[in-house]
């Protein structure tokens, strides 16, 4: 049998409610249906931007499509450098397991220390990190195969230089972020880099595309660049270049071919080199392209513009007889000296035998003004008009500083400077009868059109007497090469240190041309500070000079002018400094 309750004995529900607490809580109920639509009213309506894009940096992403970066060949067509497709390593630390045994498979197949391996991977950024940039594509796939939870890939390209060390200081190399650092990837930067692309997607957490919200841009590969660059000169001048720096222990070397008809640069070599393929642990003597940068006191080179000059001026005939006896001068109490006396000289045999004494008996014949516009219109002085980053233009000081014994000083070379590069492409005057050419690093169609020096009379004469320089007699017999006539200017410039000379540290060069009576090739090469016992240009630098032409002009097709071998000379006469 129920039992009856009697709810309304209660004393607590038998209690009065006060009106106000009813009213309190209907009217909390209200405020709080009024907060709730004011706020989705502010989200929706007013602030509905500002949580849009906040929702999307959690789900969507910008992803940049790398544009191909452009090829660059030489002017036959070989490759010089190109773009391969290299996989990065990136990985969310905070899901990878630093446990996991497959991470001392990971480092040792990335060539990294495990240790190191776990510190990237214990990065503040939980998120997103760089584990190796890059990897070789079979490395790559070895890694897949591991299947480490959260290490991923990302496809990237990487540059390859298939020349090597030969070419290092022409094509120079891009860095991890595929942007030029030296040569010509860091001067034509911009164009060869063509304009990346875009995607915008949405990912999970773990990276993975769910969705494209929006139309993908393509990106816009870069142009292929053809360079004048010869690879096959490229390659022979620094072989020989490098032999010659390693038999002579020399410090440093550099080499310089010119097309003469086009003003194409054909070669451009330094050694010591480096392989812009590995690049580890590289210093500024291996990067330095020593044939732009570095200047020197070019020496007797400059002996063949005096004459040049004075007969230009009048001032003499080849075959005016100058008397260097006794083998010195003096002015304004310095004295000036030849290597050994040489007598009564013309003014090609002044040359051939490279006399500072009759080069200088010319020179103070002129007024320094007259000097001073003949050398910037050679290009000394001046920065060479070519893309190259760090390129010098040597030093040329104006000639209302010079003193008398200055003025003589520069007749011989001492007293201004140069670089390797300068002096080739002035010597580009001599080859195309007192015309000075443009050159290019890019392949021309046809003959360049250049500034007019001396007259084309002169010219030849002066061509003729670096010709004698290079025959027997003169002071680069060495630089005779088989098949083909040769003419050039030995030089052996002390090297400078603080405010005087280096004793026993010199810089040997040779600058010629072939074949004399058309010439196609100028070619300049430098060696710093030979070691071996011999300096002098026409034993050190000459040799190397012989070589690159007979290669380059065979390269190049140029019948041979020379029917009979020339005999084998064994004397040698020291030039003058």
């Amino acid at each position: 049998m129920s039992r009856s309750i009697n709810y309304s004995a209660s004393p607590l529900l038998a209690s009065k409610t006060p009106a106000w607490r009813s009213k309190f809580v209907v009217a909390a109920l209200a405020a709080a249906f009024l907060g709730l639509a004011g706020r989705a009213a502010y989200v929706q309506v007013f602030g509905n931007d500002f949580f849009q894009r906040q929702g999307e940096v959690r789900y969507a992403r910008t992803l940049e499509l790398p544009a191909n970066r452009g090829k660059i060949f030489d002017r036959n067509g070989l490759l010089l450098a190109s773009s391969v497709v290299a996989q990065s390593i990136w990985a969310i630390p905070e899901d990878v397991d630093k446990a996991d045994p497959k991470l001392r498979e990971l480092a040792k197949l990335l060539e990294m220390p495990l240790a190191e391996l776990r510190k990237r991977l214990s990065n503040e950024d939980k998120t997103f990190v760089w584990i190796k940039r890059q990897v070789d594509e079979p490395v790559a796939r070895k890694i897949a195969e591991l299947g480490i939870k959260g290490v991923y890939q990302r496809r990237e390209y990487k540059r390859q230089y298939p020349e090597g060390e030969a070419a290092a200081h022409v094509v120079g190399f891009t860095n991890v972020e595929d942007r030029g650092q030296e040569g010509v990837e860091l001067a034509f930067n911009q164009q060869l880099a063509g304009k990346n692309g875009s995607r915008r997607v949405i990912k999970d957490r773990l990276g993975r595309v769910v969705e494209d919200v929006r139309d993908v841009v393509p990106p816009v590969d870069g142009p292929d660049l053809q360079l004048s660059i010869d690879a096959k000169v490229q390659y022979f001048a620094y072989q020989k270049l490098r032999e010659a720096v390693q038999t002579h222990k020399a410090k440093a070397g550099s080499a310089v071919v010119l097309d003469v008809q086009t003003g194409e640069v054909l070669a451009l070599a330094n050694y010591p080199s480096y392989d812009p393929n590995r690049r580890q642990n590289l210093s500024g003597e291996q990067l330095r392209n020593r044939a732009l940068t570095d200047s020197f006191e070019p020496g007797s080179t400059m002996k063949p513009f005096i004459a040049a000059l004075a007969l230009e001026k009048g001032l003499v005939r080849p075959t005016t007889v100058i008397q260097t006896a006794p083998g010195r001068i003096t002015i304004g109490g310095s004295s000036i000296s030849d290597s050994h006396p040489n007598g009564a000289l013309t003014v090609e045999e002044v040359i051939q035998k490279s006399s500072n004494v009759g080069t200088v008996k010319m020179a103070m014949q002129m007024h320094p003004r007259e000097m001073w516009e003949i050398f910037a219109q050679a290009g000394f002085g001046q920065k060479p008009q070519l893309p190259f980053p760090g390129a010098v233009g040597g030093r040329l000081r104006p000639y209302k500083t010079w003193r008398p014994i200055e003025q003589a000083t520069m007749s011989y070379g001492y007293g201004l400077s140069t670089s390797l590069f300068q002096l080739a492409q002035a010597y580009t005057i001599f080859a195309r009868d007192g015309e000075y050419i443009p050159v290019t690093m890019f392949k021309a169609e046809g003959p360049s059109a250049g500034i007019q020096v001396f007259s084309p009379e002169h010219a030849r004469a002066v061509r003729k007497m670096l010709g004698m320089a290079a025959a027997p007699g003169g002071t680069a017999t060495r630089a005779q090469t088989v098949g083909y006539s040769v003419g050039g200017k030995t030089g052996t410039a002390r090297k400078q240190e603080g405010k005087g000379y280096a004793i026993g540290k010199y810089r040997s060069f040779f600058v010629g041309l072939a074949p004399v009576e058309q010439p196609r090739v100028v070619v300049a090469v430098m060696v710093d500070e030979p070691s071996n016992g011999q300096f002098y240009g026409g034993l050190v630098a000459a040799p190397v000079f012989s070589e690159t032409v007979q290669q380059t002009l065979r390269i190049l097709g140029v019948q041979p002018d020379v029917t009979v071998q020339p005999r084998i000379v064994t004397d040698f006469v020291e030039e003058s400094f």
